[in-house]
């Protein structure tokens, strides 16, 4: 998957390779995802394909309607089941984000499934939150409703009444603007929300708990008088963490270096990540892009005011992060920058190819051996630092990669990443990659200077470095970015930033002293549980989903 169409390839604890959305859900819930939380429709047509090749659909014929949009509800039931909290049993209401735009050809298919759904389970069962945007003319201020209007129009056209409009704009929706889109869009003019530009993003909720949406919803499926469900929100933590980022003014400078720059949304864990260490420093963060291609010596004499340009960004920045890639497109650039941190004694940290590159440059500059590399860019190196992972296909893109949460043991005690993690003995992080440190060279690094301080249960695979020396020189396998949260930001993070900004001493002694928030990961495959859901008289369904869920005021349909 490409970062630069795609953005970022979110990586879940059991492996799972998902759109970026779905670390929006895991950061903003802190909640742990599985890959079946992210429907694709190769996915559902592979489910289908491999059905009737069973034979299970008895040689009738497969179509859209009803196999397709069959399989895509089954999907949703099966999935809302599985507990993604850490808490026991299914969850009392389940979020489905239907992406991309009313018209897609793409979306069809699903559309119809949702509109077949919602007519089933029955209203009570089924809320529907359509957002759209309001644009603003700049020239006269005007707020327009046009596009709002003819999107729930289309909407409506494929068989989906929305109960709640979410309303993006610049600015606040004005009265008279609810007014005219409640009375051609048929949706109460209080379950219009506005969703308009604040200072950051913590302040969504916020939003959305001014503008009473959580109401709105509970109302939607008869849940107002559910005590368990209807309470009221507790939201200080964010009031405060909204604050906090307003008021931070002493700045962090970043480096960032790495090859798909022009695209932020190719690193958006990465960035999140930097941002909650940065306000738990009480930091205000500031991002420099560096693309790597332009520190290298070639870009001097091809375009040598942008290798000016990225080393003097590169010079000025308080801290280094050299983030995880593929292919070789840029890697000596991010050799050289990690040779700079190394040498000037600037806060360093390396993540997955970042890590491996930095083994690379320690082989090369302080063990002399000047032909030292990974063999997915030189197969042929006589020093082959790095090496391909042996369960792994060197021909098959897909599938080969060492992925989803492994668990990691600190054999140092004393390193500062052993501190940073609150000096437990292993922690559980995700990983993506195929190539790993040759452990027939730990040895020679090690007398070196290197330090391994993290190996896998095996003690063959080397999962972080340091250099014990250095103000903050780490590097991790790992991605430590994909289970950084707002109020627990991931310790790697913390530790660049605290470097970064001279609070790294500081950070230490109170992680040692236990002033950290510990979290408990719990993560539960779930069980499958019959559900009835109370708004009249339970109807059984009879369109041959058979997984044993109930909807009360339903429609069963036959299929």
């Amino acid at each position: 998957m490409s970062p630069f169409e795609h953005g970022e390839v979110f990586v879940l604890d059991d492996g799972g390779e998902v759109d970026l959305d779905l670390g929006n859900y895991e950061r903003f819930l802190d909640i742990k995802l599985t890959r079946d939380n992210n429907i694709t429709t190769g996915k559902i047509y592979q489910s289908v394909i491999d059905k009737e090749r069973k034979g299970e659909y008895l040689g009738k014929t497969v179509q859209v309607v009803p196999h397709i949009t069959n399989a895509i509800q089954e999907w949703i039931e099966r999935v809302a089941m599985i507990p993604v909290d850490g808490m026991e049993g299914p969850a009392d209401v389940c979020v489905i984000e239907l992406g991309g735009t009313i018209g897609d050809i793409e979306s069809m298919p699903f559309i119809e499934a949702l509109g077949q759904f919602s007519y089933r389970v029955g209203p009570g069962n089924f809320c529907l939150v359509h957002v759209s945007l309001v644009p603003v003319l700049n020239v006269v201020g005007e707020q327009k409703t046009k596009p709002t209007q003819h999107s729930v129009r289309g909407l409506r056209g494929l068989g989906l009444t929305p109960n709640i409009l979410a309303c993006r704009s610049t600015k606040e929706l004005e009265d008279s603007v609810k007014e005219k889109l409640s009375q051609f869009c048929h949706v109460p003019a209080a379950n219009i929300i506005t969703l308009y530009d604040v200072s950051n993003i913590w302040r969504i909720p916020l939003l959305l708990c001014d503008q009473k949406a959580h109401e709105a919803i509970l109302k939607v499926l008869n849940l107002e008088r559910v005590d368990s469900i209807a309470r009221e929100p507790k939201l200080d933590e964010w009031v405060a963490r909204a604050a906090i980022f307003d008021t931070l003014h002493d700045t962090v400078r970043i480096a960032m270096v790495g090859k798909y720059t022009g695209l932020s949304d190719s690193y958006l864990s990465v960035l999140k990540a930097l941002l909650h260490a940065s306000v738990d420093c009480r930091r205000k963060l500031v991002v420099d892009w560096v693309a790597s291609t332009d520190l290298e010596d070639s870009t001097a004499i091809e375009a040598p005011d942008a290798y000016k340009t990225s080393w003097n960004l590169l010079k000025g920045a308080d801290g280094i992060l050299v983030p995880g890639g593929f292919g070789d497109r840029g890697v000596e650039g991010k050799i050289l920058a990690a040779k700079y941190a190394r040498e000037k004694n600037v806060p360093y940290l390396g993540i997955c190819l970042g890590m491996q590159i930095a083994v690379v440059e320690y082989a090369r500059h302080v063990m002399n051996f000047t032909d030292a590399n990974s063999t997915e860019f030189d197969p042929n190196t006589k020093t082959p630092c790095v090496i391909f992972m042996p369960e792994g296909s060197k021909t098959h893109m897909g599938a080969t990669m060492r992925l989803g949460s492994r668990r990691t043991f600190f054999k140092i005690a004393d390193c500062k990443s052993s501190k940073l993690y609150g000096n437990v003995t292993y922690v559980d992080e995700r990983h993506r990659h195929r190539y790993e440190v040759n452990p027939d060279m730990v040895p020679e690094f090690e007398k070196a200077g290197l330090q391994f301080v993290g190996k896998d249960d095996t003690g063959r695979r080397m999962e972080m470095i340091e250099i014990p020396n250095h103000r903050y020189f780490v590097g991790a396998q790992f991605h430590p970015e994909f289970k950084s949260r707002p109020s627990k930001p991931s310790p790697l993070f913390v530790g660049l930033i605290a470097a970064a900004s001279g609070q790294l001493d500081r950070v230490l002694q109170d992680r040692c002293n236990g002033h950290v928030g510990s979290a408990k990961h719990v993560l539960s495959n779930g069980s499958y549980t019959s559900a009835v859901h109370q708004n009249g008289n339970p109807k059984k369904l009879t369109n041959g989903l058979s997984n044993g869920t109930y909807y009360a005021n339903g429609n069963g349909v036959h299929a």
